[in-house]
């Protein structure tokens, strides 16, 4: 599945609730979010028929996310459903970690391979500022079972201004203390995460060359259609990774689409554009008519997103990120 650009499309990424047991503040306000109605949310039945179609049409990775998807019940059940998929040779989760430990082992065994958890610092009370939980240590624990049960892991952070700024060498830590790689994310003006300021990829690597030595480039993700650029660091067992979203766009090898909870396919991040696949789903149209949706909607895909210039466009998405999926 290709789009108008030449694109090849495969990698799905699957928001199946929009709950969280956070409020994390770049990504939902403590109170005021609309939930979305119990109906209104596709069930895992008919997750597992357009993950399925969308593997008949090139799909290889499938990412969940939410909100945070290990608050959807049965959730290991569709894993065991994807695994189950020919051509599927990626099953992983984004997830904030509080009660990945407890699952981790019979997620392994369901079928997941890969798991990414979001963690912005290691200072408690940082923590708890960023996030309104306190839940640091259920996050690190869940760091270590993940490793136990055989995922690969990788820890996501979000470098901000106003909060971690001073932990970032901390947190990349992580991958000299443990065999993982953890990745800085620039903050992207999605939602709420657009009152707060970012720091760019380049001002990352700049504090930990200085206080680890020379970042030495190695193979990027986006050679293989991924966003991240991965260095070394002497000593370290694991890869410290950036995503440059803003400041280095890598629009031009995405490989991606996502669904949100409730069924709708989004083509980029930023813009609205994209299909409601619900009805189909629900208005007893064929795998075939589906499949039909799914590849017009593909060759309707952006060639990049404009995030520098949100306020322009009146086409952008403004819903926060726990809306649109993580």
């Amino acid at each position: 599945m290709q789009d108008s650009f030449g694109r090849k499309i495969e990698y799905l990424r699957v928001s199946v609730t929009d709950k969280c047991n956070l409020r994390c503040r770049y990504c939902m306000p403590q109170e005021g979010i609309t939930r979305l109605a119990h109906d209104d949310i596709l069930r895992l039945e008919e997750w597992a028929r357009i993950i399925r179609i969308m593997q008949e049409l090139g799909i290889t990775k499938v990412r969940f996310t939410g909100g945070e998807p290990l608050v959807r019940k049965n959730l290991i059940q569709l894993i065991k459903d994807v695994h189950a998929l020919d051509g599927i040779s990626q099953i992983a989760m984004t997830t904030n970690g509080i009660l990945l430990g407890e699952q981790a082992a019979d997620l392994r065994e369901a079928g997941l391979t890969h798991v990414n958890i979001s963690l912005d610092t290691l200072n408690p009370r940082t923590f708890e500022e960023i996030t309104r939980v306190d839940a640091l240590n259920q996050v690190l624990s869940s760091i270590e079972k993940a490793l136990q049960a055989g995922l690969q892991v990788k820890i996501n952070c979000v470098p901000c201004q106003e909060w971690n700024g001073e932990d970032l060498t901390d947190i990349a830590a992580l991958a000299r203390q443990y065999p993982l790689d953890v990745r800085f994310i620039e903050l992207m003006p999605v939602g709420c995460g657009s009152q707060y300021h970012g720091i760019s990829s380049d001002r990352v690597l700049e504090k930990l060359e200085q206080q680890y030595g020379r970042a030495v480039p190695v193979q990027a993700d986006n050679e293989k259609g991924g966003p991240a650029k991965y260095y070394d660091f002497t000593g370290f067992q694991g890869k410290v990774g950036v995503i440059s979203a803003m400041s280095h766009q890598f629009c031009g090898s995405c490989n991606r689409i996502r669904m949100t909870a409730e069924g709708r396919l989004k083509l980029c991040l930023h813009y609205q554009d994209g299909i409601e696949l619900r009805p189909l789903l629900r208005e007893g149209r064929t795998d075939d008519e589906i499949r039909e949706a799914i590849v017009e909607a593909v060759r309707q895909k952006p060639r990049a997103h404009d995030f520098a210039h949100t306020a322009e466009h009146t086409d952008a998405d403004q819903r926060r990120m726990v809306q649109i999926g993580g």
